[in-house]
C-alpha cells in the first residue's frame, strides 16, 4: 500500500499526489532508509557525502524525476520532485543535497539550455555521474543577486571567469556547476549571464575550503575560485548574453517552493517523534502526553503543522499546473521555514535535557533547521517581495 506524504497528518491524498508520485515516495523512503541513513553518522562526521550514495540514488530512480526521458530522467513533474524531498526530511537525513541538484540545477539546464547542451549534461546527471551546484552567492553578495562581480569576458570562442563564490550546496562534490556572472556591469541586472562549468576539465578552477556550518553537517558547502577559467562560448545558458537575471527569477519560485516542502516535512517528522517521545517519557508519576501543558503544546503544533502542510499542497498544486507565481512561492518559503523553526524548538523543549542531547535527532533537527530562514533569499527578502504586490 502506498502513502502520500499529507497522510501522515491524517490529511486526504492532494490530486497531485497520484499513484506514482506516492509509489515515488515509498520507494525513496525505502532506498533512504536502506542506502543512507545506516552511514548517515559518518556522513555528518566526515561534513561530507559519498559519490557512491549519490550513483546509488541516480540508479534508483532519485535522481532528474522531472527530467524528461529522452534526456535521461524519469518524466515526472514537480511533484515528484516534491515526493524525494519529503522522504529525505522524513527518513532525517536532511543534508543530502539531491533536491537542490534535481529540483535546482537541472531545471536551468531543461528549461534553458540548447538541444547539445541538455543532451549532454542531463543524462550524466540523472545516472550521478555529474553531481550539481549552482554558484550565486559571493562574500559581497548575498541575497542580492543584483551586486555580484564575478565576471565573464569573451576571448574569441572562449569566455573567461573570474571572481569567487561562498556558500555554495555540493560545492566539494559537485563536478557541473552553474556560474552567476557578469558578462556587462554597466547594464546592471540585465550584464547578467549563466554558465555552465564542468569542473573536471576547468583549468584555474579551484575549491576553497569545506564551511565549518552549524548543522547540515553532513551537505558539502564550500568557497569556489575562478581565476581565469576558460569556458566554451557553447557553455552560455540560454544562447546570448544577458539572460541571467531573468532566467534566476524564473526559477527561484521553485527553489523557494522546495525549501518550503523541506520545512514542512521537517516539521511532521519533529512533531511526530515529540508525541511518541512523551507518550513514553515519565515525570513527577505520569506521561508526559498527561500533563495538560503538553497536550495544549502539542494540539496548537499538530494545528499549524496541518495548516502548513495543507498551504504547501496547493502551492504545488498551482505549481504543476503552471500557476504559482513569486509572491506565493515567497509566502512558502518564508511561512514555513518559520513553522518550522517554531514547531522543531517547541518539540525540543517537550524532550526536556534530553533534546539538548546530540544523540537524539530533534537535536540535530534544531541545527539544520536554522539555515531555511537564511538561504535561497533571507525571509526578509521574502517579506519585500510579497509587499511588492500588496
Amino acid at each position: 500500500m502506498t502513502t502520500a506524504p499529507a497522510e501522515i497528518l491524517g490529511l486526504p491524498k492532494p490530486a497531485w499526489a497520484t499513484d506514482d508520485v506516492c509509489m515515488l515516495y515509498d520507494m525513496a523512503t525505502k532506498f533512504l532508509e536502506a542506502e543512507i541513513l545506516p552511514k548517515y553518522e559518518e556522513f555528518e562526521k566526515a561534513e561530507i557525502f559519498d559519490r557512491e550514495s549519490w550513483e546509488k540514488a541516480g540508479a534508483n530512480g532519485l535522481l532528474c524525476a522531472s527530467i524528461p526521458e529522452e534526456y535521461g530522467g524519469s518524466g515526472g513533474t514537480y511533484a515528484h520532485e516534491s515526493a524525494i524531498i519529503e522522504a529525505v526530511s522524513h527518513v532525517g537525513v536532511d543534508g543530502f543535497g539531491i533536491a537542490l541538484h534535481n529540483s535546482i540545477v537541472a531545471p536551468y539546464i531543461l528549461h534553458y539550455g540548447s538541444e547539445e547542451q541538455k543532451r549532454k549534461w542531463l543524462p550524466r546527471m540523472a545516472t550521478g555521474e555529474l553531481i550539481g551546484a549552482i554558484a550565486m552567492t559571493e562574500p559581497g553578495a548575498g541575497s542580492d543577486l543584483q551586486g555580484i562581480r564575478t565576471r565573464a569576458e569573451k576571448d574569441g570562442n572562449q569566455y573567461r571567469l573570474n571572481g569567487s563564490k561562498t556558500f555554495i550546496t555540493n560545492g566539494q562534490l559537485a563536478n557541473l556547476v552553474i556560474v552567476v556572472t557578469k558578462t556587462d556591469p554597466s547594464r546592471g541586472a540585465k550584464g547578467t549571464s549563466l554558465f555552465v562549468v564542468e569542473t573536471d576539465e576547468a583549468e584555474g578552477f579551484e575549491r576553497g575550503r569545506n564551511l565549518d556550518k552549524i548543522g547540515l553537517k553532513s551537505n558539502d558547502t564550500s568557497e569556489l575560485f575562478f581565476n581565469d577559467v576558460r569556458v566554451p562560448t557553447a557553455n552560455l545558458l540560454g544562447g546570448e548574453e544577458g539572460q541571467g537575471f531573468v532566467q534566476l527569477m524564473q526559477q527561484l519560485p521553485q527553489e523557494r517552493l522546495q525549501i518550503g516542502g523541506t520545512a514542512i516535512a521537517m516539521a511532521e517528522r519533529a512533531l511526530a517523534l515529540t508525541i511518541d517521545y512523551v507518550k513514553e517519557r515519565r515525570a513527577f508519576g505520569q506521561k508526559i502526553i498527561e500533563f495538560q501543558n503538553t497536550q495544549f503544546r502539542l494540539a496548537e503544533l499538530k494545528t499549524e503543522t496541518t495548516v502548513g502542510r495543507v498551504f504547501y499542497n496547493d502551492c504545488v498544486a498551482r505549481h504543476v499546473a503552471g500557476g504559482l507565481d513569486p509572491a506565493t512561492a515567497s509566502m512558502a518559503k518564508y511561512w514555513l521555514s518559520d513553522l518550522q523553526g517554531k514547531v522543531v524548538d517547541q518539540c525540543l523543549q517537550l524532550f526536556g535535557g534530553y533534546g539538548y542531547m546530540n544523540e537524539y535527532p530533534i537535536a540535530r533537527m534544531y541545527r539544520d533547521a536554522r539555515v531555511q530562514r537564511i538561504y535561497g533569499g533571507t525571509n526578509e527578502i521574502m517579506k519585500l517581495l510579497i509587499a511588492r504586490g500588496l
